[in-house]
């Protein structure tokens, strides 16, 4: 019994001796570093840009009234095409108007034969008063005469003239040069002197008005910022861009900003005007309009999907140090260039900002980079 004893101890020690001996198990290798796409920032100067709503306006607009009463005889253009000024659009039927010319251009014939047979009396009788052969009362009268002859010579001759421009008025012309709408009225209809209902209306097309509004509060900013030297103005080209996005080919330029504030919107309303040569703008249209705000130096600007938000609205973003370990840094980007955050806190340049892969990292994991190129 103890010989089995003294076996069965010696067969577990030598179990435990084999077992220390063994070599062991290799352990795991730590997981590969992520790979993340970075951009180097770098300062710069940028254009602080307002994206704005706006509507088209014609840069002229008149309707067209008869100022004379009659009846329509003809018209003389084509419904949406371009007219230029003076071009002849109605002819009203001119002979009553025709006659009272007539009528008024007779009675100054007829002024002016009786102040020439006055003015002769009167010439002959300064030269008989010299010989007191006739009485001073004699040449008063006629010169009184001479005057009255002439007074109606001039009121004949303004009768004539008013005669001649209602004649005139017989022919309806385009009071600007555009694009003519449709047509209220045919031949054979009855129009009167100055009616409500236009004839037509003609547009001028280019160039072509926008009118946008702004927050009164953001144009204030501006202001101070530019009194005050901490951003500088920026050019007065404007771009604009259709309503399905598209953008427009010509670049236009900042008119004026309205001096009143819209006291039920608190908005001031902004005009620019761009070219519209081929007439692709029409009033009335929904734009928008990037319109230039100021220029700050030694900005930083990035791209957006570095800038991530929780959900109180901080921003925040992933930063790769030197050592490649992530680093959350909480930064303020609170406008919008385009597709990037204007960022005034938080960053810096030669910072190396995570733009792709973002959803694989948190603060103090090691990462490898890679530089990504961005438009």
């Amino acid at each position: 019994m103890r010989s089995t004893g003294i076996l069965c101890t010696s067969t577990v020690f030598i179990v435990l001796l084999l077992q220390g001996c063994a070599p062991k198990e290799p352990e795991k290798v730590n997981q590969e570093a992520v790979e993340v796409g970075v951009v180097t920032l770098a300062a710069g100067s940028v254009t602080t840009v307002a994206d704005l709503t706006g509507r088209t306006t014609p840069t002229l607009i008149a309707d067209v009234r008869p100022r004379v009463d009659g009846v329509v005889q003809s018209r003389r253009f084509k419904e949406g095409s371009v007219v230029q000024a003076g071009d002849i659009l109605y002819q009203i039927d001119p002979s009553m108007y025709q006659a009272a010319l007539d009528q008024a251009t007779a009675q100054l014939e007829s002024a002016q034969a009786n102040l020439a047979a006055v003015e002769a009396k009167e010439a002959r009788y300064r030269k008989l008063a010299t010989t007191e052969v006739i009485s001073k009362q004699d040449v008063d009268d006629i010169t009184a005469s001479a005057l009255q002859a002439k007074a109606n010579v001039h009121q004949s001759l303004a009768q004539q003239q008013a005669a001649q421009i209602n004649f005139a008025y017989t022919r309806i012309v385009a009071p600007i040069s555009g694009r003519i709408g449709r047509s209220t009225v045919t031949p054979g209809a009855l129009v009167t002197a100055n009616q409500q209902i236009p004839l037509a209306t003609i547009q001028q097309l280019d160039p072509i008005y926008v009118d946008m509004t702004q927050s009164s509060q953001q144009l204030l900013q501006l202001r101070r910022a530019l009194s005050n030297g901490t951003v500088a103005p920026a050019s007065t080209a404007a771009k604009l861009r259709f309503e399905d996005g598209t953008a427009y080919p010509q670049l236009g330029t900042m008119e004026f900003a309205e001096i009143t504030v819209a006291e039920d919107t608190g908005t001031v309303t902004l005009r620019a005007k761009f070219p519209n040569p081929d007439g692709f703008l029409l009033p009335g249209m929904f734009v928008r309009v990037e319109v230039p705000q100021s220029v700050l130096k030694d900005a930083i600007v990035v791209p957006q999907q570095g800038i991530a938000r929780g959900a109180t609205g901080d921003a925040t973003a992933f930063v790769v140090g030197p050592d490649n370990k992530v680093e959350e840094r909480s930064v303020v980007a609170t406008q919008a260039i385009r597709d990037k955050w204007l960022v005034t806190s938080g960053l810096k340049a030669g910072d190396r900002l995570i733009v792709e892969g973002t959803g694989k990292v948190k603060a103090g994991s090691t990462v490898k980079t890679v530089t990504v190129t961005l438009p």
